[in-house]
């Protein structure tokens, strides 16, 4: 404890360097127990359920039609939970909304349809009530629900015998069977209750085999391993075959099943990017610990007197190694604290940049794991500054350090190649880091410079779900959106209203197989899934997509369904190439039907659809808007009001059609695609603000060893200059040793650049692995911080007065 005392005692007498050294490592720590909580809660943590590992994912795949992930269907869940010994149970789910509530007050909730073995798979036990069974999968039998916690205290005011009580969902009065348990959570999902996956008779056949609309998760027997249920799966298929209408199509389209753990498969998509966000956040630390220890160096060597006349009054080195780890240890244990304190504060900046939007976003937190990782990698930084400075004491010249008080000793020159090894390994790491972070924002320049194929400005986009009870057919469908529209457009300051059910970015684009007439599938591959969609006449010119041939969809296109169409660009150069695709004609599926066959009639310009990253070339169609037996779409609005003026108005416009059915998640259409982007902002933001921690810390470190040689060089400065050295051969000496730094850690930094750049291929936007300007920015930048780092150390030694240096030894 006395070595700890004396420590406090010395760091209390430098408070500059004791703030700054506990700032720099408050910083990097705070850093990486932010960005470490993320991880933990979405790559680390499992998942909350009984045996996590074995729970399993089944997802349909086609790639030769542009379809590798596609969910599965109903007909597969029931083929597929009684033929396969590996699995213990296998279940459906497919998440939605509908509307809650009468007409006084009606709101869209997040609900969930799900099989009965949704909860047993899970390994959830209900907190009261039951769960569905395989009688309420039927139309007209499944008016039953498994509410969560949160709806039961919100609805039924914790009710203890919510048990057979009723609400209002979608006109059906719906029966409470049972409740979850308050902990229970399904991946990132924000459903309020359950409701059976119910479906009709045809939905089981083999002709319904490849509708694949619904989600799959099972859990795999006590003894059965992933390699073996995806063995058994891909035979079941392959027996399936022989009964499969469409075995000789989806064979060409590579149909294939895989099966994959459902925590690894569920946050595949965010693994690199936090992964590479980690590595960012562990190189700043490793710069900063770099920094420290070249500061504690040099304390270290104007102590080596002091540690000489110890050593040489008899001090033991186990004494002196315990004084010597005391002080890094205080620092990083005061470090650690202040940035856990820190830590917090970067979790909830996280959540400001949009972490929650990501696979398992709102789990993330300061939990005892990040806390404790937080303290061990303080820990860890303690004995890491400590080791430099027990081997700067061992090799201490005791002679020369009794002599010299540590000026000219040989210690003095092995202290500063340490200080000398350390600075290149910062500009190395920074330069490395810089050269990441400009990667990541050019790749976010290059997306958010890319034309999405439509305008977004001044639309205003919302879901509407008529439910299927008062909307049975497509005239009573057609009858509302004509008075929905007209309302809509009767609102002062709206241009342009019009409906769709694959609006970009809301969520709402299916793939479907799509067979053109007369197209040689021998030759151009398998029959192609494509974005299919419908729309009302007005449109495609709110949305200001061009109009390449032919003519857009009518009114009158709307009172003929089912017989006329729009394609888009990518579509048509697909089947036609160079050629003119009006009055070609396509059905849905394969073959080619004649019989159900829709006529082009016009072609539109790309547009993207979920992401403004996307690959072009997808192809979509456009129907006319009764084609679709869903009963969801959107409502656009093109208006010159500001929104806060027309939302309020436009969902009362909604409710006077129809009082029981409100607009959900009415907002801006440039929001749904700067959702998109918050994957891309928000790395490029943090590795920004990391790389530029960086570069202060790699110019701070710089500019402190060399102001230490000068300080400790004062006798040799003066003797030069006394000799006749001038003013401006002082500076190139101290400037070429930073030169030699800078260029020494470039070269190093530019393959650690290189590298970091191919470990983000995945999520770069037609960005190379080396991208020249990207290093070239950085390499300016570094360089600009070292020669000012150096600069100033070398203008002090040329203004050294030899007299003053000579009579100070």
């Amino acid at each position: 404890m006395s070595s700890f005392r004396l420590a406090l005692r010395t760091l209390a007498r430098s408070p500059g360097f004791t703030a700054a050294a506990v700032a720099t490592l408050a910083l990097c720590i705070a850093a990486n127990l932010a960005i470490f909580a993320c991880v933990d809660a979405i790559l680390v943590r499992p998942l909350p359920f009984p045996q996590p590992e074995r729970l399993v994912t089944l997802n349909n795949g086609y790639p030769a039609a542009g379809a590798p992930r596609i969910g599965s269907s109903m007909s597969n869940y029931f083929e597929r939970r009684e033929g396969l010994a590996a699995f213990a149970a296998v279940a459906v789910f497919r998440e939605g909304s509908l509307v809650l509530g009468g007409t006084e007050s009606p709101n869209r909730v997040r609900m969930m349809s799900v099989s009965p073995e949704f909860f047993s798979s899970l390994g959830v036990t209900l907190a009261r009530g039951r769960a569905f069974n395989e009688a309420e999968m039927a139309y007209g039998a499944d008016g039953v629900a498994v509410i969560t916690d949160s709806f039961w205290r919100s609805q039924f005011n914790a009710d203890p015998a919510v048990i057979g009580r009723t609400f209002l969902n979608d006109g059906n009065t719906v029966t409470v069977v049972g409740l979850l348990p308050s902990e229970f959570r399904f991946l990132s999902s924000r459903a309020q209750f359950f409701r059976p996956a119910a479906h009709a008779p045809e939905e089981r056949t083999p002709q319904a085999r490849h509708n694949n609309g619904w989600q799959m998760l099972g859990r795999l027997a006590p003894a059965a391993t992933l390699a073996q249920a995806q063995a058994q799966l891909d035979a079941l298929n392959a027996r399936l075959a022989a009964s499969d209408p469409f075995a000789a199509v989806v064979k060409d389209a590579g149909f294939h099943t895989t099966v994959a753990d459902l925590h690894a498969d569920y946050v595949r998509t965010i693994r690199p990017l936090l992964l590479l966000l980690q590595c960012a956040v562990l190189l700043l630390l490793f710069i900063g610990c770099f920094n420290l220890a070249n500061l504690v160096l040099v304390r270290a060597a104007g102590r080596q007197h002091d540690i000489a006349v110890r050593l040489a009054l008899g001090a033991g080195w186990r004494h002196l190694l315990r004084q010597t780890l005391a002080e890094p240890l205080l620092l990083a244990l005061a470090g650690g604290l202040a940035g856990l304190a820190l830590g917090a504060y970067g979790i909830g900046l996280l959540h400001t940049l949009g972490a929650d939007q990501i696979p398992l976003g709102g789990e993330i937190g300061l939990g005892p794991r990040a806390a404790l990782a937080a303290l061990a990698a303080s820990l860890a930084v303690g004995l890491g500054l400590a080791a430099p400075l027990v081997w700067f004491n061992r090799r201490l010249n005791l002679a020369a350090g009794l002599h010299e008080v540590g000026r000219t000793a040989s210690t003095g020159r092995n202290a500063r190649r340490l200080n000398q090894i350390f600075i290149v390994a910062q500009i190395a790491l920074a330069f490395a880091l810089l050269a990441g972070a400009g990667l990541l924002a050019t790749s976010l320049q290059r997306v958010l410079s890319t034309d999405p194929g439509f305008a977004p400005d001044n639309v205003l986009a919302g879901s509407i779900s008529p439910p299927w009870i008062n909307y049975r057919d497509t005239a009573a469908r057609l009858a509302y959106s004509e008075r929905l529209l007209a309302a809509v457009r009767a609102l002062p300051g709206v241009e342009q209203a019009a409906i769709g059910t694959g609006v970009p970015f809301t969520g709402g684009a299916s793939d479907n197989a799509i067979s053109a007439e007369g197209f040689d599938y021998s030759r151009g591959g398998a029959v192609r899934a494509h974005y299919v969609s419908t729309a009302s006449a007005d449109y495609w010119s709110l949305l200001r997509i061009p109009l390449l041939r032919g003519r857009y969809l009518e009114e009158a296109d709307d009172h003929r369904p089912a017989q006329n169409c729009v394609v888009d660009r990518a579509f048509a150069e697909r089947y036609w190439p160079g050629q003119d695709p009006i009055g070609r004609r396509l059905s849905f599926g394969a073959p080619f039907d004649p019989a159900r066959a829709i006529t082009i009639v016009g072609v539109v310009g790309e547009v993207k659809q979920n992401e403004v990253a996307e690959p072009a070339g997808h192809g979509a169609v456009y129907c006319p808007f009764p084609v679709t037996d869903g009963f969801n779409f959107s409502l656009l609005v093109r208006t010159a009001l500001p929104d806060g003026a027309i939302i309020p108005a436009l969902r009362k416009a909604v409710l006077q059609v129809d009082p029981a059915l409100p607009i959900d998640n009415l907002r801006p259409l440039q929001q749904g695609i700067d959702d998109t982007l918050l994957v891309r902002r928000s790395p490029a933001v943090l590795a920004g603000v990391f790389a530029a921690v960086a570069l202060l810390l790699a110019g701070i470190g710089t500019y402190g060893v060399l102001s230490y040689s000068v300080s400790r060089r004062q006798r040799e400065i003066g003797i030069r200059t006394a000799l006749g050295a001038r003013p401006e051969g002082i500076r190139r000496m101290f400037l070429g040793s930073g030169l030699r730094l800078l260029g020494i850690g470039l070269l190093l930094g530019g393959v650690g650049a290189l590298a970091i750049g191919r470990a983000m291929q995945s999520i770069l936007f037609s960005m190379p692995a080396l991208h020249i300007p990207s290093i070239g920015f950085a390499a300016v930048a570094m360089g600009l911080i070292v020669l000012l780092s150096s600069w100033l150390p070398a203008r002090r030694a040329s203004r050294v007065d030899p007299l003053v240096a000579l009579r100070s030894e």
